[in-house]
């Protein structure tokens, strides 16, 4: 069996601008970066905006697990589909981070026959966006110190420095560090700390940011410090701004690449969705729907996480509205969820099914919380039985939910002609009534403890002394009207990793809390979530290398 690599490799790629006329776009509109990738130019953008839009689907999942999902692969392969279909669909995805490409989870440029490609550029440098919000988020923390060096004329608090450096590679090592070491023109000594790139706020603000004037004012607004009296110190205060959207300025631009059967890609930003808000970018996903009849996009993670801050947060500002959302699973998951061992998985076993099917139902409760039709997909394996399939189909007709398996990852497009068709199906007759989950005016705690309840399952919240403090200080700082992006496990619909199907009878505890004043939402972290992952013990980097021919080797 050929691995996703070797098949990405011998697939026959066109060239990226007649990839892009199929969806009326020229070869001015864009700017290439080799022969298969390349950036919409501003004058694109600018041309499409009078568009009407196309149909909106997101595709999202239950809770991870070591059995696998496969969300990205479903959502190329539905495009690919779609296509096939006589639809002109473009699928709207987030950029991998180098972090869980080196490390346990590898890539995210889909699998087997549905895959966007070229995938090993995907994976690593691609066009150089996260390059771009790295060095600009560190020209800030640079900025930061050099200030307090050169005479803190705005009185910043060196014990209330909140800006963060970031990498874009898991390295715990980097997590709590000391700055400042050395001579007396080596700056001030001081505790730091570094995140991941896709966790930090200028990943967000990219994401979210409608154009290049609202990225600057954005820019302008984030927090990075508090001075001697407790009020906020600001971007725009340290004069930061104009050099960090000249760094950003092309990486705020959509990249635009193709599936192995010439679907076009819109592929372009790359929040985590355990610790940010998890959505590809606002001007990618409005690019696509302008382009296409149908754009096929997708949330981090489980629906507890990705699509509940797709639907919370990238909807309320950006005025989005699904028309349907995809959720997937697979037979292997649900019965590892119901406490079978991976090494059994391929057993039929429909007690275990029954038990573990309970994760599937709190997704499906909480999505129709938001009023959008749902259509649930089963990723097929070989191991998968007909007695599994009926109980998994009844179970979700049951609960309004269309239902088609999905064969993607085999055989392309075509495998994916059950599920488009439910997909067609439901948009044509099915209504959306979106609505999001909270109003912007409920208090930053009862918003947290709203997501808690009816998206987790918890009891309620157990908030540390401290972050009810900041909760309160942000409130009367004037962010108590943005929304909550909750940092939590994605392996538990809890913040308890450990607890599977769904778990009852618990709290979620919220450690800390901060703002994202760029982004414009609060974050709450939740258990032990860290912002700044490790690598392995066995990392996936063990297993990458180029050959004598340069041709790169391992990637997954």
């Amino acid at each position: 069996m050929k691995t996703d690599i070797q098949i990405a490799q011998e697939a026959k790629l066109l060239p990226i601008r007649e990839v892009a006329a199929k969806y009326g776009i020229m070869e001015d509109d864009l700017e290439l970066y080799g022969k298969y990738k390349a950036k919409f130019s501003d004058e694109l953008m600018e041309r499409i905006e009078g568009n009407p839009e196309g149909k909106l689907v997101l595709v999202t999942a239950i809770n991870p697990t070591p059995a696998g999902e496969g969300k990205t692969t479903t959502s190329i392969g539905l495009a690919q589909a779609l296509n096939l279909l006589g639809k002109k669909c473009l699928v709207a995805l987030r950029e991998p981070s180098l972090g869980p490409c080196f490390g346990i989870k590898g890539g995210a440029a889909g699998g087997g026959f549905a895959q966007v490609v070229p995938m090993e550029d995907l994976n690593l440098h691609f066009t150089g966006d996260f390059h771009a919000i790295t060095s600009a988020n560190n020209l800030l923390a640079a900025m930061i110190d050099n200030h307090i060096h050169q005479g803190n004329e705005l009185r910043i608090d060196s014990r209330q420095i909140i800006w963060k450096r970031c990498l874009d590679m898991n390295d715990r090592a980097l997590r709590n560090i000391v700055v400042g070491l050395g001579n007396k023109a080596d700056g001030f000594v001081r505790e730091d700390h570094f995140v991941i790139t896709v966790a930090t706020e200028i990943m967000a603000i990219l994401c979210l940011a409608e154009d290049i004037v609202d990225l600057k004012k954005r820019l302008g607004r984030i927090i990075v410090a508090y001075d001697m009296d407790g009020n906020p110190v600001t971007a725009k205060q340290l004069n930061a701004v104009g050099a960090m959207a000249a760094l950003l300025k092309d990486a705020i631009k959509p990249n635009m690449i193709q599936t192995l059967e010439h679907t076009g890609a819109i592929v372009h930003g790359g929040p985590f969705a355990n610790i940010a808000h998890g959505c590809n970018s606002v001007r990618a996903t409005k690019a696509a729907m302008k382009l296409s009849d149908i754009t096929i996009t997708e949330a981090g993670f489980g629906a507890d996480l990705g699509a509940e801050k797709f639907l919370d947060i990238k909807c309320r500002f950006a005025g989005l509205k699904p028309d349907a959302v995809v959720l997937v699973s697979t037979v292997r998951a649900l019965k590892y969820n119901g406490g079978v061992p991976k090494t059994d998985l391929a057993e039929e076993n429909l007690d275990a099914l029954a038990k573990g099917i309970c994760n599937l139902e709190k997704h499906i409760e909480n999505l129709q919380k938001y009023d959008v039709p749902i259509v649930v997909t089963l990723n097929s394996f070989l191991t998968d039985t007909e007695a599994e399939y009926e109980y998994i189909r009844n179970f979700c007709e049951e609960r309004g939910c269309e239902f088609a398996l999905s064969e993607v990852w085999a055989k392309g497009g075509e495998g994916g002609i059950a599920l488009a068709e439910k997909v067609i199906k439901t948009l044509e007759e099915k209504e959306s009534h979106f609505h999001v989950l909270y109003p912007d005016e409920m208090p930053l705690k009862e918003k947290i403890e709203t997501v808690a309840k009816e998206i987790y399952g918890a009891d309620g919240v157990n908030f540390d002394p401290a972050a009810l403090k900041t909760l309160n200080n942000l409130t009367e700082l004037g962010f108590g009207n943005m929304p909550v992006c909750m940092a939590k496990t994605q392996y538990s619909l809890s913040d308890d990793q450990n607890k599977l199907g769904r778990p009852q009878g618990y709290k979620i505890s919220v450690r800390d809390v901060y703002v994202s004043a760029g982004a414009g939402f609060v974050v709450a972290l939740t258990g032990a979530i860290m912002t700044m992952p490790g690598l392995p013990k066995k990392p996936a980097a063990f297993g990458i290398d180029v050959t004598d021919e340069g041709l790169i080797t391992g990637l997954f």
